[in-house]
Formats: C-alpha cells, structure tokens, sequence
C-alpha cells in the first residue's frame, strides 16, 4: 500500500545534487573571494530550496561544515548557522513562484540584511547594542555591493539555471 506522504528518504540521486551544490556553493564562493561581498550563494540556495524544498537544509548544513572545516570555527561562523537556514525558510514561503524578477528581489534584499543579520552574533562581544549599530554602519556599503550582486546575479542566472535544474528535478512542487 502507497503511503499519501511522500518519502522522508533521500534517494541517492538527491543526495548527489545536493552534495554537488553545496560543494558548488563553497567553491564560487572562494572562486570570487577576491571580490568583496560579491558570491552565488543566495542564487544557488534559492534554486535549491525551489527544487528540493526542505531538503535544501542538507545542501546548507554541508556547506556552512565545509566553511568552518577549512576557515575555522568562529563567531561568523556561528552566524551562518541560522543566517542560510533563514534564507531557506524564506524561500520556502514563496516557493511555487518562478519569476526572476521576485527572486532577484528577494536576494537583494536579503544582501542588504546579510551584515545585520551577521553581526547578531558579535552583539555580547562588541558592546552590545552600540558596537552592533556601528559595525552596522560601517557595513552600509558592503551590504549595499552584497544587494546589487545578488540581485543582478539572480536575475541575470536564474532562468537558465532552471532550465538545467529542470531536466534533474522535473516536478519541484510535488517534492518533499
């Protein structure tokens, strides 16, 4: 007898894209290292999330392992822990939505909010509420290169890479 609710499992061909794009994440990202604030990561957690629904989390939980295996295990690297996660359950939200347009929207807003939302973890170490206002601050122009990227990247990338996306995940809306 069939079970109405789709399998928790992974099969071996989700998990293979999954670790391919998180490998994928961490690898454009120290491809463009040299260019500050400027990387796919929202692009390619979006089109995961879209495709792959809350098995993204795998594809996240991987990549923020990799980045603290390689660049160290600090209070940055603690703020990934729910900074990418939270781009997830965004997504989620809006998931059956295709337009580049909304998702570019979405991307530059969440580059404008990546620098607060990073900063929550220097919060007790850096003087509370002031030292969390002026790294805000002083962060303004970064956040702002980090909104323009990941709108443009987006709009620019995501029509084609579904079109990719769509020969490996046929039906994303009936995933888990």
């Amino acid at each position: 007898m069939n079970s109405p609710t789709p399998s928790v499992k992974l099969t071996a061909r989700e998990l293979c894209i999954l670790a391919f794009f998180a490998a994928l994440m961490f690898s454009v990202k120290a491809a463009l290292a040299s260019i500050p604030n400027v990387n796919l990561n929202a692009l390619l957690i979006i089109l995961v999330t879209v495709y792959f629904g809350w098995r993204a989390l795998y594809t996240v939980g991987v990549y923020v392992l990799l980045e603290g295996l390689i660049f160290g295990f600090s209070i940055w690297w603690f703020s990934y822990l729910y900074i990418w996660p939270l781009l997830v359950v965004l997504v989620m939200a809006f998931r059956r939505n295709r337009s580049p347009l909304l998702w570019a929207s979405h991307a530059g807003v969440y580059g404008l909010l990546f620098g607060p939302l990073m900063y929550i973890g220097y919060f007790a170490i850096m003087g509370g509420w002031r030292g969390y206002v002026a790294m805000w601050i002083a962060g303004i122009p970064y956040d702002l290169i980090h909104a323009v990227s990941n709108f443009l990247t987006v709009l620019v990338l995501y029509k084609p890479l579904s079109r990719i996306m769509d020969r490996f995940a046929p039906d994303p809306f009936h995933r888990a």
